[in-house]
């Protein structure tokens, strides 16, 4: 099969679509035909040298996919070769066939295509174990996103929205903002013009923060934050120290939560495929929430489509088609 290797850590001109060895399922797994992959940060870290796979995960980037069900492995229930899906995965997305856990697995969701449903198992994992099973957001409450027009962003609106919360985004460009608000967000925010700290604080501040920066908006965010509020950290976009003021935190009974995904072992991964399965996937064939898909590029060149999300101008995610 064909995949996209690294050739060594570097830029977009270091994905190389080349021959390599034919994965083959393990106990538990499946083996699927790729029909696309999208691309995330998380990719662009581990073309630069600096987001190794985990331990036993495929060595290519892709951190999910579509596709067929071509081979079941031993002791795998409930799918069958042939089954239309999409996964959740460690790596190896960016490849024509993988192996993936049969717990990482989601069907296409009705009114979703194939291709389209590749958009979908990162940010739906992302937003629905960070957002609601760790901060437990509440209708009614005020959800603040940073960086609302990426992949994350713009699921996390749509998702706010259907559970009856009120979405604050920032953004950088005025295109972008108005994109979000059409998108649902209540409050957008222009960072390269406004203060998100002070119009948030003017909504009242916000119950729940999900952060792609880190350090960089560490002390800000806890200043935005509404009394008891909960702050989720996924991302380093803005580096990894900082200064936590703790008696800021406290006089607001607030939290601090950091998590990621990728390196979570097979259970743990389930246990959120599972909740995303029976409590996302109705808001998905409802039309509540929907992919928000910016460009589509052949697989075969993925340096294109890197260079699309680094330049900062895609609206949602790019996908990565084979074939």
């Amino acid at each position: 099969m064909r995949a996209v290797t690294i050739s060594e850590p570097g830029g977009p001109e270091k994905l190389q679509w080349t021959e390599v060895p034919d994965p083959r399922p393990g106990a538990g797994e499946v083996l699927l035909e790729v029909v696309a992959s999208a691309v995330n940060r998380a990719d662009v870290l581990q073309r630069q040298g600096y987001y190794p796979p985990p331990p036993g995960a495929p060595e290519y980037p892709g951190l999910e996919c579509s596709g067929r069900i071509v081979e079941v492995g031993e002791g795998v229930d409930g799918w069958s070769v042939g089954d239309e899906v999409c996964a959740l995965l460690a790596g190896g997305g960016y490849a024509e066939r993988v192996a993936v856990p049969a717990a990482q697995l989601l069907p296409v969701p009705g009114g979703v295509d194939l291709v389209e449903a590749a958009a979908l198992p990162e940010v739906a994992c992302t937003v629905w174990s960070n957002v609601v099973m760790v901060a437990r957001l509440q209708a009614g409450e005020l959800l603040l996103v940073h960086g609302g027009a990426g992949g994350i962003g713009t699921h996390a609106i749509q998702v706010g929205k259907a559970l009856g919360a009120r979405v604050a985004i920032t953004a950088g460009s005025q295109e972008r903002v108005d994109r979000c608000r059409e998108l649902g967000a209540d409050i957008a925010i222009n960072y390269r013009e406004d203060d998100f700290v002070e119009v948030v604080k003017a909504e009242g501040g916000a119950n729940v923060i999900l952060d792609v920066m880190g350090a960089k908006y560490l002390d800000r965010n806890v200043d935005a934050l509404a009394t008891e509020g909960r702050l989720v950290i996924i991302g380093m976009q803005g580096g990894t120290k900082a200064e936590l003021n703790i008696g800021k935190l406290l006089s607001k009974r607030g939290s601090v939560t950091a998590t990621n995904l990728r390196g979570r072992p097979v259970d743990d991964k389930g246990t959120i495929v599972a909740a995303v399965r029976e409590h996302l996937w109705p808001l998905i064939e409802e039309g509540a929430v929907r992919p928000v898909i910016g460009q589509t590029v052949p697989m075969s060149n993925a340096a294109e489509a890197h260079r699309a999300l680094e330049g900062g101008q895609v609206f949602g995610k790019v996908l990565l088609t084979v074939g």
